[in-house]
């Protein structure tokens, strides 16, 4: 009778976590109100998390695209940052040896002797491109047909499509004779062809065009470079800076955007700059500069930062939603216990050890926990990509997090389970198989 036991106990012992975890998913599917209930909990707080995050990393990757129209080897030089996010109401800024600058004098606008002479000086191996903004809001006609009242108008040289990331679909670029003279010849943008040509982008070439009364000949067509610009690239027609500086809506300011030879020359193009406009905006040795530069990614790293908040957000919800879902799922388990108290007392008498009953509502709580954080991972990576969609940046998935909503779904799972399990095992056997 001994070795009869010996070897049933044994048995019982090699397969105690196969059993346990069988029992435990068995326990899960046949209560599928109050196990379906507890996921959903779950899912929906995973589902807050990684829905966020995925449209976090889509806001990521269209702001990156949209602001990285110049390549990885051009700056910017503005009279102030593009983007500002915090105001300071300040009459003064404090200096170097305790001089002041009224901001006034910091906002300065780059003017077109400015802006000339710097070309005209800046003998670093880079090109340089002269631009201001000739307005948004046009509406550009050509005979019968016209474009929404939405098209952006810049000003530039001979110089600005290659520095700003365009490409020539069909036609010539400006040259320096349309630059010196500002004569009414443009470059339209794709969308704009597609509104007065259709899709045949050579037909627009040579074409005469009207913006507002005033006609414009048509020397060149842009290739498309995809609507996911924050900007709408697309939508834009491209004058020399001379010409765009007489329109009605042009900007007060220019801006001189630079492309140095190579990534690895772009400090000493930066630093060479710096130096040659502080001369040419004559600043005194100890002032601050009155103007700012920005590296081609700038931009969309300062908006990306912004997001990290978000991100923060995002992760305190799904984490308050899923403190929620623990304790919820910790009242099922203490229930689960007082309605299977003959069940574990069964298992006692068999030859069933504490940790066997413990391994069970552990598995038991785990499963659930789990189950809810591949379904929220699910939900929350589709509704994080239908904004993906609207934004056009492709699928995204935000993989470290998928990994990180599965493991921390799973220590819930354990917490939540730990003392109903604790409580499980510690049942007398005897008193657990009178129980009614």
């Amino acid at each position: 009778m001994y070795c009869a036991g010996s070897s049933f106990r044994f048995l019982f012992i090699r397969m105690t976590l196969k059993d346990s975890f069988g029992l435990a998913y068995r326990t899960v599917v046949s209560n599928r109100l109050r196990s379906g209930i507890t996921i959903a909990i779950i899912a929906f707080g995973i589902m807050a998390l990684i829905g966020i995050i995925t449209c976090i990393d889509a806001m990521n990757k269209y702001l990156t695209e949209s602001f990285a129209t110049m390549g990885a080897n051009s700056f910017s030089i503005g009279y102030k940052e593009r983007f500002r996010f915090n105001n300071n109401n300040d009459d003064v800024q404090k200096v170097k040896k305790g001089r002041k600058q009224k901001k006034s004098n910091l906002d300065k606008f780059i003017t077109i002797r400015e802006a000339e002479q710097f070309k005209d000086l800046y003998k670093y191996p880079a090109v340089v491109s002269i631009e201001i903004s000739g307005g948004n809001g046009y509406e550009i006609h050509y005979k019968q047909k016209k474009t929404n009242p939405n098209v952006n108008i810049r000003g530039g040289n001979e110089h600005f499509v290659g520095v700003n990331g365009f490409t020539l679909a069909a036609g010539r670029n400006l040259n320096a004779l349309d630059v010196e003279t500002g004569r009414n010849v443009c470059i339209l943008g794709g969308d704009v062809v597609d509104k007065l040509f259709g899709e045949n982008i050579g037909a627009a070439v040579d074409k005469v065009i009207k913006l507002g009364n005033t006609p414009y000949r048509v020397v060149g067509v842009l290739a498309k470079k995809g609507n996911s610009a924050l900007m709408r690239a697309d939508n834009v027609v491209i004058t020399s800076y001379g010409n765009a500086r007489s329109l009605a809506n042009a900007s007060s300011t220019f801006r001189l955007s630079v492309a140095a030879s190579n990534v690895v020359s772009l400090e000493g193009a930066v630093n060479e700059a710096e130096i040659l406009f502080r001369n040419v905006r004559r600043l005194h040795p100890t002032d601050d500069n009155n103007f700012v530069i920005e590296k081609s990614d700038k931009i969309a790293q300062t908006f990306i930062g912004l997001l990290g908040s978000i991100q923060g957000a995002a992760a305190a919800i799904g984490l308050i939603t899923l403190i929620g879902a623990a304790i919820g799922l910790m009242n099922i388990m203490l229930v689960a216990v007082n309605e299977r108290t003959k069940e574990v007392g069964l298992i006692k008498a068999l030859g069933g050890k504490r940790r066997d009953i413990k391994n069970q509502f552990l598995f038991e709580s785990t499963i659930i926990s789990v189950m809810g954080a591949i379904f929220g991972i699910i939900l929350g990576v589709l509704v994080g990509n239908i904004f993906a969609l609207v934004l056009g940046t492709g699928f995204v998935v935000p993989w470290s997090w998928v990994v990180l909503g599965i493991v921390i779904c799973s220590g819930v799972g354990l917490a939540a389970g730990l003392w109903p399990a604790l409580k499980a095992s510690r049942l007398d056997p005897i008193v657990a198989l009178r129980h009614d």
